[in-house]
């Protein structure tokens, strides 16, 4: 027996590629958390953060799109291998779809906490 081709470099970052942009087009969540992305870096740059600042500003970021989409696969392949009704499912969907409930609240809570001291006291020079 044959030992699997190994898929080159390159070829995994394509479909990688190929996932980003289905998340984007077909998930509507995703494209209002990259919205949501988008402000708060632009925010950020009026703002002139600090490194530490931008630190967790890019990390909440990448906590709640590495939530998403860990939330997508797993309802695309529960969908896939169980497409009728059951509870059991639902529970996991719910869990999945929580997961990316707690990373939303962190990163609000980062945001406030970053961006509203920043507010106060006004756009740095």
């Amino acid at each position: 027996m044959r030992p699997p081709r190994q898929r080159s470099v390159l070829g995994s970052f394509r479909d990688a590629g190929r996932g980003v942009v289905w998340m984007v087009r077909h998930q509507r969540h995703m494209r209002f958390h990259l919205l949501a992305a988008t402000t708060a870096t632009a925010l950020g740059l009026a703002l002139r953060l600090g490194l530490d600042q931008w630190v967790a500003v890019v990390f909440a970021i990448l906590a709640v799109l590495l939530a998403e989409t860990v939330n997508s696969a797993i309802e695309a392949v529960l969908d896939l291998v169980h497409p009728a009704q059951d509870p059991t499912v639902g529970v996991v969907k719910d869990l999945a779809a929580g997961a990316v409930l707690v990373a939303a609240t962190a990163a609000a809570v980062i945001g406030a906490l970053v961006y509203v001291p920043a507010l106060v006291h006004g756009i740095r020079p």
